[in-house]
């Protein structure tokens, strides 16, 4: 089940579907024209009534999947099929919430997807608001046909600005990350390039050192650079998981020059240069990971292909993850980038165990 999040947008939507359905049903409730308080056909009631219980179900279908798309596609037919419905029962009588309906699925489809959907909406949605008036009135021209022509306009408009909004976004989005990459490539810079760079000039008087037969005062800089060298790289590592936001781990590197984990590679699959590239990284991360952090004596990996899915599995026996529900987030986001799926599972013996699954084409 997925999160509830007020800013993904098919939430915001399916929470708007049910208002708007409960707004028009107590609307035409209490309207004088429909015969008083409390009045109202069996047929208007009975749509509005199948409208609202539709907008609660893909609320709940919502929650209940992570793939959204599939239902937001779906949605934007329902939304313009139960407008048009409620257009040919309503329409043509004193009032009608038809307009209501038609609007709100032309604005959820140009703030779901984009300013051309919306605007397909709006041609289809008119269509069917004219043969909808058409046909509650006999086929007799009158002022009614006008709602479809405010209907046009309104699409029109809500199209206009959302193809605005979604350029405006992109030259913001433009502009955050150049100021972004500006300040990674200053702190890069002031912080870590000049270590480097003081690392380099240290290299040289070892050089120079050894040149003039003094090993010990060579050895003595080559520790003190192997100290500086472990610290940038936490530093290093460190920055990088700020940038991910993610938790950052101390790396122990004390065994790094005494590595005796032993590691088991069996690999038998073929994909395009694409998903070869993620699998090889993802297998490189946690052999890393395993090495730096699980203090392990074997890791075992297999990358073999199977059907549609390239499975890859990586075992060791050391100490097992820190969080058991919070997946390496280097691996995870390489695994979502292509919609693999990742599982950390849990066994009787000790150690970490992933099971990752990359569709193969």
């Amino acid at each position: 089940m997925s999160n509830f999040t007020t800013t993904d947008p098919d939430f915001a939507i399916g929470g708007s579907r049910i208002f708007v359905s409960l707004v028009a049903l107590l609307s035409i409730f209490i309207d004088p024209s429909n015969g008083g308080f409390l009045g109202i056909e069996p047929s208007a009631l009975g749509i509005l009534l199948v409208h609202l219980l539709y907008s609660v179900l893909m609320y709940i279908a919502l929650q209940r999947t992570s793939d959204h798309h599939d239902l937001a596609t779906i949605s934007v037919p329902l939304d313009v099929f139960f407008a048009a419905a409620v257009a040919f029962i309503t329409e043509g009588r004193p009032t009608s919430p038809a307009f209501v309906f038609f609007v709100f699925a032309i604005v959820a489809a140009g703030f779901r997807f984009n300013p051309r959907t919306c605007l397909g909406v709006t041609v289809f949605s008119v269509v069917l608001y004219l043969m909808a008036i058409s046909f509650a009135t006999h086929f007799v021209s009158n002022s009614y046909m006008m709602r479809a022509a405010y209907l046009a306009i309104a699409g029109y408009i809500v199209g206009f600005f959302a193809d605005q909004r979604a350029k405006f976004e992109a030259r913001v989005h433009e502009l955050e990350s150049a100021a972004e990459r500006q300040a990674i490539a200053r702190d890069l810079h002031d912080g870590y390039v000049q270590a480097l760079a003081g690392i380099h000039l240290r290299l040289g008087a070892c050089e120079r050192w050894l040149d003039q037969n003094q090993p010990s005062k060579a050895r003595t800089e080559v520790k003190g650079i192997q100290v500086e060298v472990t610290r940038e790289y936490d530093e290093v590592r460190k920055y990088v998981h700020s940038l991910a936001n993610t938790q950052y781990n101390a790396a122990d590197l004390g065994g790094r020059t005494t590595d005796q984990t032993e590691f088991r590679v069996k690999a038998n699959f073929a994909t395009n240069a694409t998903l070869v590239e993620h699998a090889l990284q993802i297998v490189l991360e946690g052999m890393r990971n395993a090495r730096q952090h699980g203090k392990p004596r074997i890791v075992a990996v297999s990358v073999q292909g199977l059907d549609d899915t390239i499975r890859i599995t990586i075992d060791d026996d050391g100490v097992g993850f820190a969080e058991p529900s919070c997946p390496p987030w280097s691996i995870a986001s390489r695994v979502a980038e292509v919609r693999g799926e990742l599982r950390m599972i849990a066994r009787a013996d000790a150690g970490a165990h992933l099971q990752i699954d990359l569709p193969a084409a």
